[in-house]
């Protein structure tokens, strides 16, 4: 039996064509991008989470010396979010970059790996509500999905952990 999956998403020309919330959730990622380190490729990330109680949690790529031992914005971001604000739900995450090496590849819309994608699922699944995802290019160009899930439709979860029996 053959099956599919598809979802719908928005693309925004600039950060105008949002609504006023996304608008400063994407200037926050844009903003967190200086909080990226990464020495090594340039390629400087920022994420921000607008949390259910309004306010904004930023995070930038940390980049080190032994490649395995980084870590994403987005995943640095939940860090701060378990550590100030735990159990707090995520309405949106926005993520922005800039590639201070190849400035000409600056065109391309970002999205999360897959290890930040399965992070925001599980999040998203602890919570009552889908987690929003903007993302962008340093124009200010950009797509929305409506829920992280839509990101990673044949995820693994808790579920696969605990099976029945």
């Amino acid at each position: 039996m053959d099956s599919s999956f598809s979802f719908s998403y928005h693309k925004f020309a600039k950060p105008g064509d949002l609504a006023p919330e996304d608008a400063a959730l994407l200037e926050a990622a844009q903003e967190a991008t200086q909080l990226a380190y990464a020495p090594y490729s340039g390629f400087e990330v920022g994420a921000a989470l607008l949390l259910d109680n309004g306010v904004i949690v930023r995070g930038g790529n940390q980049e080190n010396a032994s490649y395995p031992a980084g870590i994403c914005a987005e995943r640095a971001a939940l860090a701060t979010l378990s550590s100030l604000y735990p159990r707090m739900g995520i309405k949106a995450v926005a993520i922005a970059y800039r590639n201070r090496k190849q400035p000409g590849r600056n065109e391309l819309i970002l999205s999360p790996c897959g290890i930040c994608r399965q992070s925001l699922l599980e999040v998203s699944g602890l919570q009552d509500h889908p987690i929003k995802l903007i993302m962008s290019n340093p124009a200010g160009e950009g797509i929305i999905v409506d829920s992280i899930t839509n990101m990673l439709p044949f995820a693994f979860s808790g579920d696969h952990l605990h099976p029945e029996g």
